[in-house]
């Protein structure tokens, strides 16, 4: 594989970024000395700040990607997006394979089934809007740009949790707005639940433990989750 970079400088490492990894990954490479860039699709407004250099923004498909990692001096590639991130995944392997750049995936393993937990099992999320009974209150826990298939159910109310408030009103006959972040705490998660007096949780199945503590405040209660597979 080429290696750009003059004799003597430090590996220049390109982070496809966005989640919790990829922010240890990029903590933990920029102290070994390590020029890192961290690429930011853009879906937040105000990210955590991250170890090393920031970009923000799409490139234009894989060729654009491959274009960047050629012109910056790039010789190295780590996919550590969301695992539902298939666009940008699918555009590191081209770009990588046309750049002659080395591509590191990095994909958290799904979570899995434990004792106690009520899973609904579905592969899309119009099947999981389809799973949801009549006359339900519902969170949520997924990005915006996965909403539009639950706005149908006017027979259910949605508890949606989002990073930022949306830009404009959704279309939901009936709905809650809550701009937080998941807290990494069961109980915390569990008081929200009875708060809203949630009786089902719709969610991806992302892995890691960011935001697994909704799973287990779920389980610990009894709750039925709807669980959209990858």
């Amino acid at each position: 594989m080429p290696n750009d970079a003059p004799p003597g400088s430090p590996e220049k490492i390109l982070i496809l970024g966005g989640t919790k990894e990829a922010a240890e990954l990029a903590r933990e490479l920029v102290a070994k000395g390590l020029d890192v860039t961290t690429s930011l699709a853009g879906r937040t407004r105000e990210p955590a700040p991250l170890d090393g250099k920031v970009r923000i923004g799409g490139f234009g498909g894989a060729e654009g990607l491959a274009a960047y990692l050629t012109a910056e001096g790039f010789t190295r590639v780590i996919d550590a997006t969301h695992p539902f991130a298939r666009t940008i995944s699918a555009n590191a392997v081209k770009a990588c394979e046309i750049a002659a750049r080395p591509l590191d995936i990095r994909t958290r393993a799904p979570w899995q089934k434990q004792p106690g937990d009520i899973w609904i099992e579905v592969p899309t999320l119009e099947d999981a809007a389809a799973a949801l009974p009549a006359n339900t209150r519902v969170l949520l826990a997924l990005g915006r740009q996965y909403l539009d298939a639950f706005s149908a159910r006017s027979d259910c109310h949605f508890v949606i949790r989002m990073v930022d408030p949306p830009e404009s009103p959704l279309a939901f006959a009936s709905h809650t707005i809550l701009t937080a972040k998941p807290s990494p705490n069961p109980d915390e998660e569990a008081a929200l639940l009875r708060t809203h007096a949630i009786t089902h949780l719709v969610c991806r199945n992302s892995g890691g433990d960011g935001a697994y503590a909704k799973i287990v405040a779920a389980r610990t209660m009894g709750l039925p989750v709807v669980m959209v597979g990858r």
